[in-house]
């Protein structure tokens, strides 16, 4: 841990000074950061470094306190950006699930410390249905209030895994992991164990935040159509010209394929720097699956490194 603000500690995984900066901005939704560098051949940190990354770093939000309840979207933008300037700017921004939008929001608010942007299961134009766009859409806004009340500001993360009700059987971890789990092998209890123990461990969220969320982000699109307004400036998509990865799961009911995707169409980033993936997985495997680990994100540490041209000659490099 090379940084303790109020919403997040920043850990560091680099092997050295050396090369372009990462910086995986894990989901602030449900679980922790423990998506990103779950257990060994099931770590997006271990498999980066794996094809060459040398510098990378995670944020690791922390679980909402009392004195947590007020902090809205602005203030993880603000302290993300006090550690993408205690990382060094330009970094390279991957964005995981919810830490997607919050990645394409910083890149649009702070376009010259984002040099390369990738998105991957992340929701952005929410006009393209999902399971969790309709479910949010299904209820009030009453309802969401109702649940920060009980927590007297702070939605208990317990209480939302109750809420949308998604147990996890044996056959489902080895889903997401892409691994057979019935071999009776410690690593396989260990495997079972460690995803038991991350699916309960659930974080709790500011009720600021999680009503902004739930009604800008995902009732009002307000990022897709361009009336998103980030630390006092409206943001526009088109603005973010970067060059983009966007990756996909083919069996992703969170955030479907076709969602995922479809950030293309809004940012400027020209033709020749926009690549796409997709993986036949579910959510959860897009960070956890031996099979995406070895692939796609080997494809993604390969294209952080490569030099990319453009269309008068020029180089962004490594």
């Amino acid at each position: 841990m090379v940084l303790q603000l109020q919403s997040m500690r920043l850990r560091d995984f680099s092997r050295g000074n050396a090369g372009q900066p990462v910086l995986v901005c894990a989901p602030y939704a449900l679980h922790g950061a423990l998506v990103a560098d779950f257990a060994p051949g099931h770590s997006l940190v271990e498999a980066l470094q794996k094809s060459g990354v040398n510098r990378i770093y995670v944020t690791d939000w922390c679980s909402a306190t009392p004195d947590m309840r007020h902090l809205s979207i602005d203030n993880y933008l603000a302290e993300l950006n006090v550690a993408i300037d205690e990382i060094g700017a330009p970094v390279d921004l991957v964005g995981l699930c919810q830490g997607g939008w919050l990645s394409l929001v910083y890149a649009a608010r702070f376009p010259g410390k984002v040099r390369r942007l990738v998105l991957a299961g992340a929701p952005v134009d929410v006009s393209t249905p999902s399971e969790l766009s309709k479910m949010v859409a299904a209820l009030p806004q009453a309802a969401f209030e109702q649940m920060v009340r009980q927590g007297d500001g702070v939605v208990s993360g317990e209480h939302m895994l109750r809420f949308w009700n998604i147990p996890f059987s044996q056959h489902d971890v080895e889903a997401v992991l892409q691994r057979n789990l019935r071999d009776g092998s410690d690593e396989a209890r260990m495997l079972l164990d460690r995803f038991k123990r991350w699916d309960r461990k659930a974080l709790d969220l500011p009720g600021a935040y999680y009503l902004e969320v739930t009604d800008k982000v995902f009732r009002e699109n307000q990022i897709a159509k361009g009336r998103f307004v980030a630390l006092g400036r409206r943001i526009d998509p088109a603005e973010v010209r970067v060059p983009l990865f966007l990756l996909a799961g083919e069996n992703d009911i969170v955030v479907p394929r076709d969602q995922a995707l479809a950030t293309a169409r809004l940012l400027g980033t020209q033709p020749a720097w926009l690549e796409r993936a997709s993986e036949p997985c579910g959510h959860l495997s897009l960070f956890m699956g031996r099979k995406v680990l070895s692939h796609s994100w080997r494809r993604i540490a390969r294209w952080l490194q490569a030099d990319i041209g453009d269309v008068t000659g020029a180089r962004i490099s490594a």
